[in-house]
């Protein structure tokens, strides 16, 4: 028997695939309605979805067909799917007409799909559907982020570097004296902690998700990753992102998040930060990556005097800013203007592509 939640949240998937828009509010919304009013009631579980994942009138016929496809309506489980036939084995060479000459019709529909997926990965997320969306969240497992690696005081063997003069002798003792093959060492290197500082105000609502699953991404690929989202408030969401599906885990940090798309007060949630976690040792020495527009609510000059405190204490400071790549961008807010000077990097952060780059600047640290 398959968990509850996990049928829940693969009927939203479903139904954002089908072009509703499904948010992560409303899917978490929709899970907390069913809990409460009970899974194993079909129709309380078909109320909850049209209350909480319709955002109108228009999403109602939508939704209807998507629960009936989705959903067993005698027990409230998923269809069987039929077995299907194995696929054919297709050629790699292109179609041939009985001339023997290649329509290349097949090649044409492959470069098509390559072209379409190469769009979006250079699409603002913000201006993306929501079909657009469910796609590239599936590209995020592209994405293969690499740990920034710092060296250590122990020495490793390597096969230059400096002379390991203890292992050289150990192995002429070994030959009663003769002279043996010199033995090499150097510094060894393990992976840097990286810190991701995700703003998830209103002015940053289009990019939260986004964000967030490229959070889950470096969180998966390599141990040392802690996230936190600020906005008025400042929530550790490492443990939630740690689960492996994304989007059981975009649920779990929903739920841990309590200032989804309000203000920004970042100079106030930096010092928090600092204070808190920060100044201890989270962040000394770390690759710190603040991912933010710069709009700031609060006093730039507090927000300037904790980026230098910041950047005292962090190996590398990344600003990562979803309008830097557009084009005609200044950097005119107040919050950016005050964080900029203390800055190692300022990088654009609005698509798949730049999300890769980013990943490749995180790795160079």
């Amino acid at each position: 028997m398959r968990d509850p939640d996990e049928l829940l949240l693969g009927f939203a998937r479903a139904l954002r695939a089908a072009g509703v828009p499904v948010t992560q509010d409303r899917a978490q919304g929709y899970v907390a309605a069913v809990a409460e009013l009970g899974a194993d009631d079909p129709r309380a579980t078909y109320l909850a979805g049209r209350a909480t994942l319709c955002a109108g009138p228009d999403d109602l016929a939508r939704y209807d067909q998507v629960f009936q496809a989705y959903f067993n309506e005698r027990d409230g489980l998923p269809r069987a799917r039929p077995a299907q036939a194995t696929a054919p084995v297709v050629s790699s060479l292109p179609a041939t007409d009985e001339d023997g000459a290649g329509d290349g019709s097949d090649a044409e529909v492959v470069r098509a799909m390559a072209s379409a997926a190469e769009v979006l990965r250079h699409r603002d997320v913000a201006s993306m559907t929501a079909g657009e969306r469910h796609r590239l969240a599936a590209m995020f497992a592209t994405l293969r982020p690499r740990p920034p690696l710092r060296r250590t005081a122990r020495h490793q063997r390597w096969r230059r570097g400096q002379v390991d003069a203890t292992r050289t002798l150990r192995s002429s003792l070994r030959r009663m004296g003769e002279p043996a093959e010199i033995a090499w060492r150097r510094r060894g290197t393990r992976p840097r902690r990286v810190v991701l500082l995700v703003d998830v105000s209103g002015s940053m609502s289009g990019y939260a998700d986004a964000l967030l699953r490229l959070a889950h991404r470096f969180t998966q690929a390599y141990a040392g990753v802690e996230t936190f989202t600020v906005g008025t408030r400042v929530t550790h969401v490492t443990r939630a992102l740690r689960l492996r599906d994304p989007e059981r885990a975009l649920i779990a940090a929903g739920e841990t998040v309590p200032d989804w798309s309000g203000g920004t007060r970042l100079g106030e949630t930096l010092r928090f930060f600092l204070d808190r976690w920060g100044q201890r040792g989270l962040a000394r020495g770390a690759v710190v990556v603040v991912f933010s527009d710069g709009w700031e609510r609060g006093d730039p000059v507090l927000l300037g005097e904790q980026m230098a405190r910041l950047q005292r204490i962090a190996h590398r400071v990344v600003w990562v800013n979803p309008h830097r790549g557009k084009s005609g961008y200044e950097p005119v807010q107040q919050g950016v203007l005050a964080a900029l000077p203390h800055c190692d990097d300022f990088v654009a952060g609005h698509s798949l592509a730049t999300f890769a780059e980013l990943s490749e600047v995180i790795a160079r640290a």
